[in-house]
């Protein structure tokens, strides 16, 4: 059985469309009533809202694209690809199709993913993605994998199922002893740093994460 371990970085949209009906869909506070404190609403408020609602949309794969996959294939070196959304999502089908030893789309050989809040957000973001770009993902990922099916291991889920109390990965290093690929980088700047146009950099902390996650992962399994 063939272990996957991979983290994906995701950006906001950046479609004109969708930012301006995310910004029609904003409205005043309802207790503001007179024309000239709604015109001051609009006018210093507003922008920071819309701004605020358009970075959520980083964590939604409706709306949101991924410019990085970070992966790894039992304990060979971490690889990535980033740039295009496009093309991120089907070099990594490539390599997982190489990585993970099957044939075609449609062989389910035996492999375990592995990463952090996989269950709740990069499979849902990566299946979300592969529908908006009309790609067929390879048979083998587990999109709707449980916790208990034996085909994904979620390091943060497995360290504690309850929402409430989830661990980040930052925090799950340092309680196992393992380097933590958190630094001047964190999921926070990823945009900021792609807008910036420091996508080595991103690709680098993609990287970093993966690592992270698959030596905790190993300490988890072998505990």
């Amino acid at each position: 059985m063939s272990t996957i371990t991979f983290d994906i970085e995701t950006l906001p949209s950046d479609d004109s469309g969708i930012i301006a009906d995310i910004a029609a869909g904003i409205k005043p506070p309802g207790n503001l009533k007179k024309a000239e404190t709604i015109e001051a609403w609009e006018r210093d408020e507003k922008p920071a809202a819309v701004l605020e609602a358009v970075r959520k949309t980083g964590l939604d794969g409706t709306y949101g694209r991924i410019c990085c996959i970070g992966f790894a294939v039992d304990d060979e070196p971490v690889e990535c690809s980033f740039g295009n959304e496009e093309d991120v999502l089907r070099n990594f089908f490539r390599w997982l199709n190489g990585a993970a030893r099957i044939s075609d789309y449609t062989d389910r050989q035996s492999a375990i993913f592995v990463g952090h809040n996989v269950l709740s957000f990069d499979l849902r973001f990566l299946w979300q993605r592969c529908v908006v770009n009309g790609i067929r993902p390879p048979a083998i990922i587990p999109f709707n994998a449980k916790p208990w099916d034996g085909k994904v291991f979620d390091t943060m889920t497995a360290w504690n199922p309850a929402r409430e109390r989830s661990i980040s990965l930052d925090k799950l290093c340092r309680a196992l002893g393992v380097p933590s690929s958190k630094g001047d980088l964190d999921g926070s700047k990823v945009a900021e740093y792609w807008q910036a146009g420091r996508h080595q950099e991103v690709a680098a902390y993609c990287m970093a994460d993966v690592e992270a996650v698959r030596q905790c992962h190993r300490k988890m399994v072998f505990a």
